[in-house]
């Protein structure tokens, strides 16, 4: 008879859980709440011990005063004498000695509930300075945490993505809170660094090609034998590829400028201004359009070529965006309020004031949206106010009377 052999037993079942491990008593955790409520109730308790303490010892000596009224029996009449009450002395019968005793006792007991009284309210306002000084201790301590995660928020409020909170401490729901910040600040930092790795990528293959196009058809045009028709077709396609060219280098130049900028230096705005104002100033005198304004110095700290872009950019509109005789076009530069501003104001077609904040939104132009405009692609603005904002500064517009705008750079000194 055979026997069959016995089945292989189960391997053991893992002992070790990835997840985090439950408590198995919830309610104990150290959550704000509880620790509140023991500080907050311990104090209430210690204050309360030591106010009935003090009182109990003023109300002893109080009712050692209230009854140390010292009488003595002199002379051969027995008559009845007291140094708290010299009127027993004068007293002609029982009754009037009666009444005197009552008297001096209950003068002598209203004295000491007088005392008692000051000396508790001098105690309870003691007791009050020492319970607000301890509570306001206390609470600092208590809340350090959440400035600990207050200033990390507004560090990265600043584009500085690598800081952390890293709170240490009782597993209370301000390190539940300092945990998921640090959590979406890792998630967020890796999502910005693709971002600068994708820009850097599309930098590369979108100028590539672009640039090839350009050479090939400049080669073209530099035929004298080519045909007419070939070269104005010739001409078509390098208008549309500059144009291009000029669209992603917008985009790259919006995306990098909505990053903070770490390398700063000393830049005059009036040195920005005046160049920005050479370089248009072929094109103004070609549409009859009158540069002018006073540029003093006003020097701040960043990048001097996203600063240019500004001032280009603003000047450039204001040429552009102008009326078709007699326009013209003013670039102020100051120091006002502790602020660098730069202020550019022109000539132009009338503005409704309730269009001015579309013209910060990319591809968007005055009753226009992503047209065939040869005046732009429609990035100048929105570009102007990212590297503003990467600047900590501002940038406002605002309808001018008559016709125009005046568009108005605001960055700390």
């Amino acid at each position: 008879m055979t026997t069959t052999p016995a089945p292989p037993k189960a391997p053991p079942k893992p002992t070790w859980d990835p997840r985090k491990p439950e408590q198995p008593f919830p309610w104990l955790r150290p959550t704000i709440r509880i620790r509140l409520t023991l500080l907050y109730g311990g104090m209430f308790l210690i204050a309360g011990i030591l106010l009935l303490s003090i009182i109990y010892l003023l109300a002893a000596q109080a009712l050692h005063e209230g009854s140390g009224v010292d009488f003595s029996v002199t002379g051969n009449n027995l008559s009845l004498t007291s140094d708290t009450c010299p009127q027993l002395s004068g007293a002609g019968s029982n009754q009037q000695l009666n009444t005197m005793l009552k008297e001096c006792t209950a003068a002598q007991r209203q004295h000491a509930l007088d005392g008692l009284l000051s000396r508790s309210l001098m105690a309870l306002l003691g007791l009050a300075v020492i319970a607000f000084a301890f509570g306001y201790a206390m609470a600092g301590r208590v809340l350090s945490p959440l400035g600990r995660i207050t200033r990390t928020a507004r560090a990265v409020a600043g584009s500085d993505l690598s800081r952390r909170i890293e709170l240490d401490g009782p597993d209370d729901e301000l390190k539940e809170l300092a945990d998921t910040f640090d959590d979406m600040l890792e998630r967020l930092q890796r999502a910005f660094t693709a971002q600068q790795r994708f820009v850097g990528n599309a930098s590369h293959e979108l100028r590539t090609p672009l640039a090839i196009n350009r050479t090939l058809l400049e080669v073209h045009l530099s035929d004298p034998g080519a045909p007419m028709e070939l070269q104005q077709l010739g001409k078509t396609l390098l208008a549309t590829n500059e144009r291009s060219e000029q669209l992603v280098e917008g985009l790259l130049l919006l995306a990098r400028s909505d990053n903070q900028i770490v390398e700063r230096k000393p830049v005059d705005l009036a040195e920005v201004a005046s160049q920005a104002i050479d370089q248009v100033r072929g094109e103004a005198d070609l549409k009859g359009v009158e540069v002018r304004g006073e540029q003093a110095a006003a020097v701040v700290q960043g990048n001097g070529v996203l600063l240019e872009r500004i001032a280009l950019n603003l000047v450039q509109n204001a040429v552009r965006y102008n009326v078709a005789e007699g326009g013209w076009v003013e670039v102020v530069t100051e120091v006002r309020h502790g602020q660098a501003v730069l202020t550019v104001s022109n000539t132009g077609p009338v503005v409704p004031a309730y269009e001015v904040d579309n013209l910060f939104e990319p591809f968007r132009r005055l009753r226009t949206e992503r047209t065939g405009s040869d005046k732009g692609v429609g990035l100048g603005l929105s570009i102007a106010r990212s590297v503003a904002r990467a600047h900590g500064g501002h940038i406002f517009a605002e309808p001018r009377e008559g016709g125009g705008l005046v568009m108005r750079v605001a960055l700390p000194i």
